[in-house]
């Protein structure tokens, strides 16, 4: 197995972030529409915070420190 690169996964996570973000919309109507943008925002909002996320190794585990916003106090 190749070695683990954080800091390349995380630059995926930021280009899957924008690729949703500038995904357009396929030529879909009604109920299926709205499941298609509910699923981008989701996607949107999930590679977001993996792409935002700080990192470091403790005890052997890969941890992730995600901002959760402005109340964010751990920092």
């Amino acid at each position: 197995m190749a070695e683990f690169n954080v800091d390349a996964m995380i630059e995926r996570f930021q280009a899957r972030a924008t690729a949703v973000k500038d995904r357009p919309l396929p030529p879909v109507a009604g109920s299926e529409r709205q499941t298609f943008i509910e699923q981008a925002e989701n996607d949107f909002t999930d590679y977001s915070l993996i792409a935002n996320a700080a990192w470091a190794v403790e005890e052997g585990h890969l941890v992730l420190r995600i901002p959760l916003g402005k109340g964010d106090e751990s920092q």
